[in-house]
């Protein structure tokens, strides 16, 4: 009893001196040959953004809001709701989060001495004969015995830590469900962002199956005019059939926009875990075509702290290191504490009286002396995970920084294209009124009506693809950033 209470003492010392064998983890350069950029800079001089960026940290903490808001669209936000309740991708995800808690718990459990009643090698409850010819000093025993045996055995199983085998465990594991945590963000923010893009992409083609239509009306208008004018001896059979062909060219090209818009309702009803035969995006009243969230000239570098999948990669990396620790601890003695203790008896009438008793308890102790490399080889692979898990690390941060450049550089780029593109659907637009008026004063043929109305739907339709565009780069970039720069205020 007195190694017994001392190796226990030890035991405890160790738990509560906090020595644990391998590295502590070090939060490493997010970048190996190279410092963080100090700035924003894309390749035009508008969108550099002049903050400095630190070293990202883990953010699970933070939450990330309901970003969609800052675009003001009542059905967004009811198509997001929908997403974030009934998607099944994110179902999943919460799944195998709960998966890595349960797991979390299970790690923990062998802080704690186990303790397991019953389960004897015999059975509890057993009927047994000896043989005849067993063995008793040397000798035959020229004699057998039937008997039975009631056991109710209770045992105990302590591994006492002292080289912080189960507590380096205990932090992998932790990691890892903080990793659990941020993927479930990662797949709350994928799915949010899907959801945003493919509302204004649906918007758009909405806006242009519109612009199309009215335009098919205006060239019904014009049909009708030319014809009335070739029945009037002053247009030519020329002027009429360019004016129905034009209008059958616009006429073509619905169906396409349909089956368009068809495919992103259907794909907007899957992100919302709904039948996409009974889907449907309800007309906004709140909603804005033109609403871009204007991206300040200075981002805070903490945003791109809130990168799930950043903060996840780094939470793997210090798992990874964690499993360095285990792995060495498998080069030392293992100590345990085992007890067994119950009631035993040959008959039933006598199993549980106090005679009846037993019980045993010992330290045991298993040192490796030779393992033909295995632990060497777990050692080894320990520190290859941990490398692969640092070089994700460091990719993931590149792509943040990458995908952030790119947004801010869309942002940017399509707001001058826009502004270019408005400016020449202003154009055509006065180029056909121009020549509508010229052809009805009978200065010009119809081909140049036709020629300033194709002009004219192009630019109008691209003018709409960019408004989509525009919305659509804006949530990829604060998709980016795992957090809205609007949020923050």
């Amino acid at each position: 009893m007195k190694i017994v209470a001392y190796l226990s003492a030890l035991g405890l010392a160790a738990i509560f001196s906090g020595c644990a064998v391998g590295p502590d983890y070090q939060r490493p350069a997010p970048l190996p040959h190279e410092s963080v950029p100090a700035q924003f800079s894309t390749n035009a001089p508008a969108a550099t953004n002049e903050s400095i960026w630190k070293i990202a940290e883990p953010s699970a903490h933070l939450t990330r809001g309901t970003w969609w808001q800052i675009y003001d669209d009542a059905e967004l936000n009811r198509l997001e709701s929908l997403a974030l309740t009934n998607n099944q991708t994110l179902a999943a995800a919460a799944a195998r989060l709960a998966q890595s808690r349960a797991q979390l718990m299970g790690a923990r459990a062998d802080f704690y001495p186990q303790l397991t009643l019953g389960g004897t090698p015999n059975g509890d409850l057993t009927r047994q004969r000896s043989s005849f010819n067993q063995a008793l000093q040397g000798q035959s025993a020229q004699a057998s015995h039937t008997y039975d045996t009631f056991t109710a055995p209770i045992y105990l199983g302590w591994e006492l830590d002292l080289w912080g085998r189960v507590r380096r465990q205990s932090e992998a594991a932790k990691e890892r469900f903080r990793a659990g945590s941020e993927d479930y963000e990662s797949a709350r923010l994928a799915i949010a962002a899907q959801v945003a893009a493919d509302y204004f992409s649906y918007r758009s083609l909405d806006w242009e199956y519109v612009l199309v239509t009215n335009t098919i009306d205006t060239y019904h208008r014009s049909l009708e005019l030319t014809q009335n004018r070739r029945r009037g001896g002053v247009a030519a059979d020329l002027d009429v059939a360019q004016a129905a062909t034009q209008l059958h060219s616009a006429e073509a090209q619905l169906p396409d926009i349909a089956l368009s818009r068809a495919q992103m309702l259907h794909a907007l009803a899957v992100l919302c875990g709904q039948s996409p035969g009974t889907f449907a995006v309800v007309a906004s009243d709140t909603g804005d075509a033109t609403n871009v969230p204007a991206v300040p000239a200075s981002l805070p570098s903490q945003l791109l702290e809130h990168r799930p999948d950043v903060s996840a990669a780094e939470r793997r990396m210090a798992a990874a290191n964690a499993d360095i620790g285990v792995a060495k601890a498998a080069f030392f003695p293992t100590v345990r504490i085992n007890g067994l203790a119950g009631m035993q008896s040959v008959d039933a009438s006598t199993w549980f009286d106090w005679p009846s008793r037993f019980w045993s308890v010992g330290p045991s102790v298993e040192l490796p002396l030779f393992t033909g490399g295995l632990n060497r080889s777990r050692l080894g692979v320990a520190h290859a995970a941990y490398d692969e898990a640092l070089a994700n690390y460091r990719q993931t941060v590149l792509s943040a920084f990458g995908e952030v450049e790119d947004g801010l550089a869309a942002q940017l780029l399509l707001a001058d294209k826009w502004t270019a593109e408005s400016q020449t659907v202003d154009a055509t637009r006065r180029a056909l009124e121009i020549a509508t008026n010229r052809y009805k004063a009978g200065l010009v043929t119809y081909l140049d009506v036709a020629t300033a109305q194709a002009d004219s739907l192009l630019h109008e339709r691209t003018l709409v693809e960019l408004q989509g565009a525009r919305q659509t780069a804006s949530v990829n970039l604060i998709k980016a950033l795992g957090y809205s720069w609007e949020t923050n205020r």
